[in-house]
């Protein structure tokens, strides 16, 4: 079984990638057990940018191949914010609940019809310092005018995917891993990732 690092120490993310890589082998671990991996800022202006730095860090740290994320909300009215700030929409330290009712704040009185949205994740996976893979997976729906569904973590609880009557918040993990922008990324992903790991095999450091 081939171990991967996931740069992140969000457990609710590591829950998502283990459900969709649960049929290759692979173990995915997380970046509580590698403590010398410090924090990495996310100062990159891009999805993609953010993803690559974190990867090539974790795995210049590691020596273990690093897959990386990052993940924005794009909302059509606020002229794709909050993007690559998503995660920090409410400021430094923001929690998912904060950045929820800033964005509740910002498109209150905005009508269903211009709500649009869209989740875009970028994936990197690094395996050498010259095998690096991209990935990109985008869901589309609209915006809710409050929370609904207990589930999930983020920006769920406010977003409803064209064609379902349920945000990704009430929905079955099940079923959210096989719609969402994180789940196309990573089926993407899946596709590769057997051939980059045995193209770059490494040792822990």
């Amino acid at each position: 079984m081939k171990r991967i690092v996931l740069a992140s120490h969000n457990r609710d993310k590591a829950v998502e990638f283990r459900g969709i890589f649960s049929d290759l082998s692979v173990e995915l671990q997380t970046l509580d057990a590698y403590p010398q991996v410090g924090p990495i800022d996310e100062d990159a202006p891009t999805l993609q940018g953010n993803a690559l730095k974190k990867a090539r860090e974790v795995f210049r740290l590691t020596g273990i191949p690093s897959l990386a994320d990052d993940t924005g909300l794009e909302v059509r009215y606020l002229n794709d914010a909050p993007g690559v700030l998503s995660s920090r929409y409410a400021g430094p330290g923001a929690t998912y609940a904060d950045n929820v009712q800033k964005l509740l704040k910002d498109l209150r009185g905005v009508p269903p019809r211009r709500r649009g949205a869209q989740f875009r994740c970028v994936l990197a996976l690094v395996t050498g310092e010259r095998t690096e893979v991209l990935a990109e997976g985008i869901c589309r729906g609209v915006i809710l005018e409050r929370p609904h569904g207990k589930g999930g973590f983020g920006y769920d609880p406010l977003f409803l995917p064209h064609g379902y009557s349920q945000t990704f918040a009430e929905m079955d993990l099940s079923l959210k891993n096989t719609i969402s922008h994180r789940a196309r990324a990573a089926m993407q992903m899946k596709a590769i990732l057997g051939t980059s790991l045995q193209a770059a095999p490494v040792s822990p450091r």
